[in-house]
Order: C-alpha cells, then sequence, then structure tokens
C-alpha cells in the first residue's frame, strides 16, 4: 500500500486573513482518477442520522469548502459541512460517548466503480472535526432506499478502518479493496464536521446495462472510459471532457496553457473495453476566444497496438457541437485526440458499440469484482 501523508490533532484557531493559509494537506497519488461521488455523475448522500449544525449534502459540492467568520444562526456557526451536535453520554455518571458511539452518513455514488483512494476533507473545521474516521463500503443493485441499505444481510466491507484524522486538513487514504462499490457508510467517531469527501477510483459498469443500450458513449466516465494521459493539465482536467451532459461554463471543459512553440495538445484516453466506433462529437461548447483550431482522431487496438487516424486534422468552431459520421466502424480499445496548436475543447464523445471480445471480458469483469 501506498504511503499517504498523515494529519492529527487541531489545527490553531482561525486568526483573520486567508482562512486556507494554515490548510494541512498533501499530494496523494490517485487524485487524477475520477471523483466517483461527483455531483455530475449524479451521487448523493441519501441519508444520516444527524446533521443538526450543517447539512449532509454540503459533503460533494464540487468546489472547496468556504469559511465566514461571521456567519452564525439560531443553532450556531453555520459551516460549509456535514456537522452533527456533540455526542453526550448516558447519565451524569457517565457523561461521555462509549468507544462505540458515532454519526454516519450514506452516499451513493455517482457511478459504481472501484475505490482507489478517499480524501475525507476538514476543511475549517479547527477544534470540531471527528476525532477518528472509517469508511465502509456496499455492492447493492437499482436505487435502494436508507432503510434496505441499513437493513440485516447487507455485506459492507471496510475501506477505511478506525482512523484518527486532524482538524483543517485533507486526510487522504489508499485503498487497495478490489470490488465493486455502489454506496458508502462514511462514520466519524464520535462526532463532529467534515467538510467535503473525494472518492476517487475506477468506474466499473453494469454490461447487462450496457448491452441494453446497444449504442452508447464508449469514452463516457458514467461508461467505463477514463483519460490516461493528458499534454496538459493547466487550467481544467482532461477528465471534464468525458463528463455528463454539455459543459455549462468555461471551466466545465478541458483548457490548456497558451503554447509558445510549434507543438500542440493531447488527450489519450482508454475505452470501456474494445469497440467498434461509429460516430463522434467534439464539443467546444463555452470556449469561445480559446478554443482549439483544429482537431484530429487516432484510434489504437490493444497496448501495443498501432496508432492508426481516423478522423484527419479538421477545422472546430468556437462554441459548438461537431459531429462526425466515421466512413467504417473504427475498431479500437484507446483514442486520442489531438488539438492544434492549444485552448480545449468541453466534451469528446465516441458512439459505437463493444466488440463480442470486449463484451466477453466485461462480463468477466464485472463477476470478478462481485457485481
Amino acid at each position: 500500500m501506498t504511503a499517504t501523508a498523515r494529519f492529527t490533532g487541531d489545527a490553531n484557531p482561525y486568526g483573520g486573513g486567508d482562512p486556507y493559509a494554515d490548510y494541512r494537506t498533501a499530494d496523494f497519488p490517485f487524485t487524477d482518477l475520477v471523483d466517483l461521488a461527483d455531483r455530475r455523475l449524479g451521487a448523493g448522500v441519501i441519508a444520516a442520522n444527524d446533521e443538526f449544525f450543517a447539512e449532509r449534502e454540503n459533503l460533494l459540492k464540487p468546489e472547496p469548502a468556504e469559511f465566514d467568520p461571521e456567519r452564525f444562526g439560531h443553532k450556531g456557526k453555520i459551516m460549509d459541512g456535514w456537522e452533527t451536535r456533540r455526542r453526550r453520554g448516558a447519565s451524569a455518571d457517565r457523561p461521555h460517548p462509549t468507544d462505540e458511539d458515532h454519526d454516519w452518513a450514506l452516499v451513493r455514488l455517482g457511478a459504481p466503480g472501484v475505490v482507489r483512494g478517499i480524501i475525507v476533507d476538514t476543511a475549517h473545521f479547527r477544534g470540531n472535526y471527528p476525532q477518528a474516521v472509517s469508511v465502509e463500503a456496499a455492492c447493492v443493485p437499482g436505487s435502494p432506499s436508507p432503510g434496505a441499505l441499513l437493513a440485516p444481510g447487507v455485506k459492507w466491507t471496510t475501506l477505511v478502518r478506525r482512523t484518527a484524522v486532524g482538524g483543517h486538513a485533507a486526510n487522504g487514504f489508499v485503498v487497495a479493496a478490489e470490488q465493486r462499490v455502489t454506496h458508502l457508510r462514511v462514520n466519524q467517531h464520535p462526532d463532529g464536521g467534515i467538510a467535503r469527501l473525494r472518492v476517487y477510483g475506477e468506474v466499473a459498469p453494469d454490461p447487462a446495462w450496457l448491452a441494453a443500450l446497444g449504442t452508447f458513449d464508449l469514452v463516457a466516465l458514467e461508461n467505463g472510459g477514463m483519460v490516461e494521459d493528458a499534454s496538459d493539465r493547466f487550467y481544467s482536467p482532461a477528465t471534464n471532457t468525458i463528463q455528463p451532459g454539455r459543459s455549462r461554463k468555461m471551466d466545465d471543459g478541458w483548457e490548456t496553457r497558451r503554447r509558445r512553440d510549434k507543438g500542440n495538445d493531447w488527450i489519450r484516453y482508454r475505452l470501456v473495453e474494445q469497440a467498434e466506433i461509429r460516430a463522434v462529437e467534439i464539443d467546444t461548447a463555452y470556449l469561445k476566444g480559446n478554443s482549439a483550431g483544429w482537431a484530429s482522431l487516432s484510434a489504437c487496438d490493444g497496448e501495443s497496438g498501432e496508432w492508426t487516424e481516423v478522423l484527419p486534422r479538421t477545422p472546430l468552431q468556437p462554441d459548438t457541437n461537431h459531429r462526425f459520421v466515421l466512413p467504417e466502424a473504427v475498431r479500437a480499445t484507446h483514442i486520442r485526440i489531438d488539438i492544434f496548436p492549444d485552448g480545449g475543447i468541453s466534451r469528446l464523445r465516441l458512439f459505437g458499440s463493444p466488440t463480442q471480445e470486449g463484451a466477453t471480458r466485461l462480463a468477466a469483469r464485472h463477476r470478478e469484482l462481485g457485481g
């Protein structure tokens, strides 16, 4: 297991100025992967045993937590996170909570997947964060209610054992469990507040659902596509290009810094499995003065296969969705888009269906992960 930074103990009380000036964080080895708990994928916090001070839904907000030192409400300090009331013991003789007492929240992942890393972010919770956290995972088909998830017989697997955490810090955990996950139970011991939850991993789609669709977007995050590498991530992550839906603002796509050489920028993707691509969309929505000037597509079948151009260098218009029907189906496992010379695109969509070989491997992987 890869070692990650550990933070424990209180942060200093807020003394004014930039509230993130003394925030404790580190470079974690999994943050280039997709956030399976992204609201854009459909994730949600569907239940919590307590949210007295701050709502559970704040956990999955995409932006960093904010802090307003003067914002108070009828229940006390209003925090941008999930915060429970202070736990108490059973009586005056036993005023403290027991070791087993804890608060919990149920999280539905936006896309089922294999979790590789988790960040429990306690930003701005300096003296009111949990003493420790733990995270459990389950794989339950359909759209179960909170009651169904908490019912006896549901198998929960520990992804993060009970571990001490620090206040005002990004508490990161590498996860080694090789299993498909649909829901998480996030526990804080015994109580306190968590600002944000990030769940990084790889999407593991249901092959029966994809087979029923027939033709679908082979590179979409929700269907199991992923970004393997990109030349530049200066302004925004390349993963944005395979998020669901159309971009709604400029930073919801992929934009590179301005090139001052004669090169070009690119993204390399891995499809959900070997497939035949029949149609392509390259969208530059909201990229107006900074969209790519031209784009080309190349395909590769297998890790060691040769790259072949399937869409020649083609001019792109700003803030426009470009559609291309390929002359013949292209068999591939990987796609690379090259943009010239720089700029950005908001979305790439590759429509087709898995080959028989790809569908067989997808079904085998689904069984292997316990789906």
